[in-house]
């Protein structure tokens, strides 16, 4: 991280959203250096893999835009023939990774405030399906989270965000597109959807719950598998950090 943020001009890292957000909120006194460089350090953890492809949602899409700013001026600063006369291979030294968004449910929202992200880390386990979450569970939870007392259903309509917010994950879950969600639901109640989302998620996260009981019931397969998957990463990692060391001009004993 520390090489990165080298060649990372201050000014890039003011511009970030969420870092402006909650200086604002909070004021400069009450905001860490770490939250100002955190974009960096999520950059060092992308580019030291060297990915083609990084999943993203799209509340995170700014700061893979300055990972990939990054990479680039690294690229121009030290690769090439820069590279080539201190010994390296010469070409870039880092791969520009594209974000890979999908093109439906990039920001799913909180149960309980259509307004805010669903977030693992929300105080209210309330506002999420967690993946192992149980069938009574998950029930609970579309039965109580928040709608709306408008009739009819539909996407889209900024006054009613919850309701965009449902149909969206109805139509991620139940494999479905928006013109047969909104052909099946348009003229639903709200006590006739919810039900039907609550079926759907349940099938849908039931072979990932199954799956995953299968995994975690053999340890000594996912330790090798872990063991495996954490030297593979190791000697990507080492051959990147050697080039970098290498075309910045560092010398690593």
């Amino acid at each position: 991280m520390w090489l990165l943020s080298a060649a990372t001009p201050i000014g890039w890292l003011n511009k970030m959203i969420q870092f402006k957000e909650k200086s604002r909120k909070a004021g400069d006194e009450n905001v860490g250096v770490a939250l100002l460089t955190y974009p960096v350090l999520m950059a060092s953890d992308i580019l030291l893999y060297q990915p083609d492809l990084v999943p993203v949602g799209e509340d995170q899409k700014q700061h893979l835009e300055l990972t990939r700013e990054l990479a680039e001026r690294i690229n121009y600063l030290y690769g090439g023939k820069k590279w080539k006369k201190l010994g390296g291979r010469g070409g870039p030294i880092f791969k520009v990774p594209e974000p890979l968004i999908p093109p439906a449910g990039a920001r799913i929202m909180s149960l309980t405030d259509g307004l805010s992200k669903m977030s693992k880390s929300a105080p209210s386990d309330q506002s999420r399906i967690n993946l192992l979450d149980p069938k009574d569970a998950i029930a609970n939870k579309i039965k109580r989270c928040k709608t709306d007392s408008l009739s009819g259903l539909e996407f889209d309509n900024p006054d009613r965000p919850e309701c965009n917010n449902l149909l969206s994950i109805y139509q991620l879950v139940s494999g479905k597109t928006k013109q047969e969600v909104t052909e099946e639901c348009q003229n639903m109640s709200w006590g006739a959807f919810k039900p039907l989302l609550t079926d759907a998620l349940i099938a849908h996260l039931h072979p990932i719950q199954v799956r995953y009981e299968e995994i975690m019931s053999d340890s000594d397969c996912l330790d090798k598998v872990l063991a495996e998957g954490a030297m593979n990463a190791a000697n990507v990692a080492n051959a990147t950090l050697q080039n970098v060391y290498q075309a910045m001009g560092f010398m690593r004993r």
